[in-house]
């Protein structure tokens, strides 16, 4: 669980811009989104397969760049 404490003379946007940059390190925001809808486990592989073939293809094409 995230908290944030208001500091002595800080506004209170500020601390709100601090609670939203930790919940964005932590990867909760990006968690909420993933599981807004149910998703069944083929759907969960299928797109695990094609984002690692994506990755596969975007090393390949900066290997070939880069040579």
């Amino acid at each position: 669980m995230i908290h944030v404490t208001v500091r002595e003379g800080e506004d209170v946007e500020q601390a709100i811009k601090r609670f939203r940059r930790k919940c964005e390190q932590e990867g909760i925001i990006k968690e909420i989104k993933n599981h807004r809808f149910y998703e069944k486990p083929s759907e969960r592989r299928r797109k695990a397969q094609s984002k690692a073939l994506r990755k596969l293809r975007k090393a390949m094409f900066m290997q070939k760049k880069g040579s």
